[in-house]
Parts: C-alpha cells; sequence; structure tokens
C-alpha cells in the first residue's frame, strides 16, 4: 500500500469506529459491532483469527431526580449503579474517619471533600486497588446505607477528563450511587439532616464481550504481542482512547500480512481497559497462564494519533537485543521520540508478569495527563486525531518487528 492508500484506510477505520459505530462500551450493541469488524478486517488480510468470550454487563440509565423540600439538585446516575427510589435523612463524610463514626442505616451520604478527592477503584480490580480506596469501600457497603450521592471535582490521572467525575463506577458494588459537581455538593451539604427525596432510573443488562486475535508465524521461537483495547466508556466516540490504537492494529495488519517464520506476531484487540472489571484482560491471563515466558516482547498502543505534538515510544526492560533497534526505529522516523514511562496502560499486565514492554502514545498526553478534560468525554473524537501519525507509528512498527524478526 502506498502512503496515500494507508492514509485513507486509517481514516475509515476511524470514522466505522467513531461514526459509525456510535457505541462501543463493553457490552454493548456497539462493542459487538466493534469487535466483528475487527476480526472480519483481520481475516479478510489473511490472519489467522480467534474470539474469547466473557460474560460482562451493559448498563442503561434515564437520569436521576433529587430534592430536599422545594430545592431541586442536578446529579448524575453512577455508570453501572443500581437505581433507586428513596425518601430518607441525608448526612454526611468528608474523610475516612467521619465514615466510620456515622451511623448511615437507611440513609444517604454525600460523600465530599477528601474522600471524594479520586475515582474509587473497583472493589475486585486487581491491577491496583490502593488500601485507603478498600477500606473505603467496605466501610461503605457495612454502613447500609439506602444510597450514596458524591459530590466530586476532577481526576484526569484515574477518571480521565470528565467534570464531575463518577466516585464509584463498579458493577459489583449495590449501594445505589449518584454523582454531582463540587459546587452542587456544597449547596446540599446545606439539608444535611434534612428528608431528601432520590431517584434513580438506571438498569443493569447482562450481556457479552470479546477480544479479537490474529496471528501470524509459527511461535516456535516466541511471541511479539501487540495490544490496544476496543472499547471505549459510555457517551464518548473514543476516537485517541482507543480507535486510534484499533486502527494502528489493523494497519499493521496489513503491512504484515505477508509476515512468515519461527517467531509468531500476535495481534490483540483487548475488550475491557475502560470498563470496571477489565474483563478481556482477565481473560487474556487465565488463557496465557504458564505461557507468558513465551512473550518476548509487548508493544501497547494506547492514545496515539493526538494532533499536537510527535509520537511516543516508552520503553519498559527492554534487553538490548530489543532496545537497540527500538532506539533506531524511534530516530529513523522524525514524527517519534523516546517517552518517559507511564502506568496507565495495558502494558501493565506484561510487565508484571516480567515481559518487557513498549508503551505507544502521545507525548502530548503523556506530558498533560494529569490536566487535560478530553479522555472520557464527548471532545475525544475525530476533530483531534491525525490519521498521519498512525500511518508513521504503524510503519515505525512493522520496521522493528522485521529488525527483530531473527
Amino acid at each position: 500500500m502506498t502512503e496515500k492508500q494507508l492514509y485513507n484506510r486509517a481514516a475509515a477505520c476511524l470514522k466505522v469506529l467513531c461514526e459509525d459505530i456510535s457505541e462501543r462500551s463493553v457490552g454493548s450493541p456497539g462493542n459487538r459491532n466493534a469487535t466483528d469488524y475487527f476480526e472480519k478486517e483481520l481475516s479478510s488480510l489473511g490472519w489467522k483469527t480467534s474470539m474469547s468470550g466473557f460474560d460482562a454487563m451493559d448498563w442503561k440509565e434515564e437520569g436521576a431526580k433529587l430534592m430536599s423540600g422545594e430545592k431541586t439538585f442536578k446529579a448524575l446516575p453512577s455508570p453501572y449503579s443500581k437505581g433507586c427510589d428513596v425518601r430518607v435523612p441525608l448526612i454526611s463524610a468528608g474523610s475516612l474517619e467521619e465514615l466510620e463514626s456515622l451511623d448511615a442505616e437507611e440513609k444517604v451520604i454525600l460523600l465530599h471533600g477528601e474522600i471524594a478527592r479520586e475515582q474509587l477503584m473497583p472493589k475486585n480490580f486487581v491491577f491496583y486497588n490502593p488500601e485507603h480506596h478498600r477500606k473505603t469501600i467496605a466501610l461503605l457497603e457495612a454502613s447500609h446505607a439506602r444510597a450514596l450521592i458524591c459530590a466530586t471535582g476532577r481526576n484526569p490521572d484515574l477518571a480521565g477528563g470528565v467534570y464531575p467525575f463518577p466516585l464509584i463506577e463498579d458493577g459489583d458494588f449495590d449501594i445505589p450511587s449518584v454523582y454531582m459537581t463540587q459546587e452542587e455538593g456544597e449547596k446540599l451539604l446545606q439539608c444535611s439532616g434534612k428528608d431528601i427525596t432520590l431517584v434513580s432510573k438506571t438498569e443493569r443488562v447482562p450481556a457479552k464481550g470479546y477480544n479479537v486475535k490474529g496471528t501470524r508465524g509459527s511461535g516456535l521461537d516466541g511471541r511479539i504481542v501487540i495490544t490496544a483495547h476496543i472499547d471505549a466508556k459510555k457517551g464518548t466516540p473514543g476516537a485517541i482512547d482507543n480507535a486510534t490504537g484499533v486502527t494502528i492494529l489493523l494497519l499493521l495488519a496489513e503491512l504484515l500480512k505477508d509476515f512468515k517464520g519461527d517467531r509468531q506476531v500476535e495481534i490483540v484487540a483487548f475488550n475491557g481497559e475502560d470498563y470496571y472489571a477489565v474483563p478481556g484482560q482477565m481473560t487474556y491471563i487465565a488463557e496465557n497462564q504458564g505461557r507468558f515466558e513465551e512473550i518476548l516482547l509487548n508493544i501497547n498502543i494506547d492514545g496515539a494519533g493526538y494532533k499536537e505534538g510527535k509520537s511516543a515510544f516508552s520503553l519498559f526492560n527492554l534487553p538490548e537485543d530489543l532496545k537497540k533497534p527500538a532506539l533506531e526505529t524511534i530516530n529513523a522516523f522524525p514524527g517519534l521520540t523516546e517517552g518517559v514511562p507511564w502506568p496507565q496502560g495495558d502494558h501493565s499486565i506484561f510487565l508484571q508478569f516480567g515481559r518487557p514492554a513498549i508503551a505507544v502514545s502521545s507525548q502530548w498526553f503523556i506530558d498533560n495527563i494529569s490536566t487535560q478534560d478530553i479522555t472520557h468525554t464527548s471532545r475525544d473524537n475525530l476533530s483531534i486525531v491525525d490519521p498521519g501519525r498512525l500511518v508513521e507509528i504503524a510503519e515505525a512498527l512493522k520496521l522493528y518487528i522485521l529488525t527483530c524478526k531473527d
């Protein structure tokens, strides 16, 4: 394919994933459409494909209503939360210490201030779950509260660019919850001790999701695994997060469609990085128990293709025979640079199993991860993507993989 043809193919893939398919959250019909599309494209290029299924949850909501007397407050149902219809007293907690001292049975708790500063990790999330998060969840579950109202600000490191962010996003947590801005929370705090009415209309829907894998080469001499997550948060086109990564996988599949040999190239569209239970990642780990030593290298793509700045290749624990050609590849392409290490991606799975990795992203996002207001919002759309950067990354990865072939 010529450079122009690759550019047009990248633009077409992005349009399918971000515009033709309106929703890619795990368990949704659009998510299944996306994985079917990816499998069909891989298969058409001659890759041996397989799909690994898992149980998931789709989720629907029709909004929330919150009142105290004649006063109304704006609140949003927390993703994957159960619904509720309650009229009970409101109490509040701004810290773990305050939460521990509450008598919350048959009441609604307003969480605000320090305790609502950062998004709580889902209770069964195994990769990162700080002790104070686990303690907060345990206290809430033991409280017998009827519902939770969470007043939050911004938390780009954990929750992306949304404001306010849902403090709790966990389908395994069964206390109904809603969330609101800090400013709205300050107004509601004045109603502490009074009865409030909270109605949140939501539905949990049993569903299925799938990882998609394509392979070329026998694998007798190990595997190079290239990954990107195909799912996106509800309410976002998920262009940078992570339709661009999936598009690069398909461009690379085109560029390597004639790849042969004893070293295997494995392309994987993970399904679940932006979902509370990371089911696709857990499925992949289960399928590879006892086989991670076969993996010579993981290349994970997430947040690539932003229109400003260079594309960043961050290197993690590469042995010299993989590091030297990686640096040479970076230097061979004007739009690439070596990036600093960052942990918020699926490459962390491979690192935890002792495998070296390269994380591919946009330098702008790495530099602004703690302040950006794009990811997980409607602003993460095709207007911020440069398809030419995706072509350059795919061509660089092809060169690197072929250099490391023997």
